[in-house]
């Protein structure tokens, strides 16, 4: 009986490595490297560039595998002499940590209230996917932020991106995940609602509110638009990409000064590379998590 389980299991390792099979690996890894590949290329140039001579890189208009000239780190060095890049830097890193835990509670709470079976689980469900599909606007939202007195504040940036409908929708088929009869056996033991939501059922699903959490970091840490329309005059509350933006455009006129410093030029590339520096030192953190909330936020009982 155990050598015909033994050639069972050997026919099937042998199907799995059909002619066909192989070639669909080989085909799905030279397609997944060719991806990486055109991915790591902006950024690589852009290093580069960093490092690079600047005025051998203002003559050059092709990619770059190395630094142009002589290497050096003059570009990073005025960077960080600029008071306004530290501040931009620190009013990221301010903004991105509230919006990210405020918007985690609001996918935890709004995700335990929509799984719960009430009367209103399906009015408010689609109306929360009513809202996935069409927006007010711009300037409806510009009116709402100012009738709440948030223009101007840090609150009109951090609020409008602390979450979206999609990811409340993602909370509750986190909690759904639960077993109910873990929630069940919690009541009895006399569990109210917050100890249910948050010591019961959250460290049972958290892997699938990691991935809002990585998607609302990665879009606070990136966001500058908000910035530009709620607060485009109070420089002592510009993002870092905000900064960036109008580093860019100051340094297009940079050498019609009489005395141009050309290392400045440099600075658009390094504050790109700082900029990015800190989503990919987080990211490997949060892979296995993200990974895990993927298959299950996949699986069906």
């Amino acid at each position: 009986m155990a050598k015909n389980k033994k050639v069972k299991y050997s026919s099937v390792m042998a199907a799995d490595h059909t002619p066909g099979s192989i070639i669909a690996d080989v085909i799905i890894i030279v397609i997944c490297i060719f991806l990486a590949f055109i991915c790591v290329l902006p950024m690589w140039h852009t290093l580069m560039a960093s490092l690079s001579d600047p005025v051998l890189l203002l003559a050059n208009d092709s990619f770059l595998f190395l630094p142009l000239g002589e290497p050096n780190v003059e570009g990073y060095k005025l960077l960080f002499q600029d008071a306004s890049i530290l501040s931009g830097y620190g009013n990221t890193i301010y903004y991105t940590v509230a919006t990210t835990l405020i918007g985690f509670v609001i996918n935890v709470m709004g995700g335990y209230a929509l799984s719960r079976q009430t009367k209103l689980k399906k009015p408010m469900t689609l109306f929360l996917l009513f809202t996935t599909m069409f927006s007010g606007g711009m300037i409806p939202t510009y009116m709402v932020m100012n009738e709440l007195g948030l223009v101007g504040t840090e609150w009109a940036i951090i609020l409008p991106e602390a979450t979206m409908a999609m990811y409340v929708v993602v909370g509750m088929n986190a909690f759904n995940t639960v077993p109910e009869a873990t929630v069940e056996a919690a009541k009895l033991d006399g569990a109210g609602h917050f100890k249910i939501m948050f010591q019961v059922m959250l460290p049972q699903c958290l892997s699938l509110f990691v991935i809002t959490i990585l998607y609302t970091f990665v879009g606070s840490w990136n966001s500058w638009l908000s910035a530009q329309i709620y607060v485009p005059f109070n420089h002592d509350k510009w993002p870092l990409q905000l900064w960036i933006q109008q580093i860019v455009a100051d340094n297009k006129n940079f050498l019609q000064s009489a005395n141009p410093n050309y290392y400045q030029y440099l600075v658009q590339y390094a504050v790109i590379i700082v900029s990015v520096l800190p989503i990919l030192v987080a990211f490997p953190f949060f892979q296995t998590k993200l990974e895990a909330g993927t298959v299950t936020g996949g699986v069906k009982e």
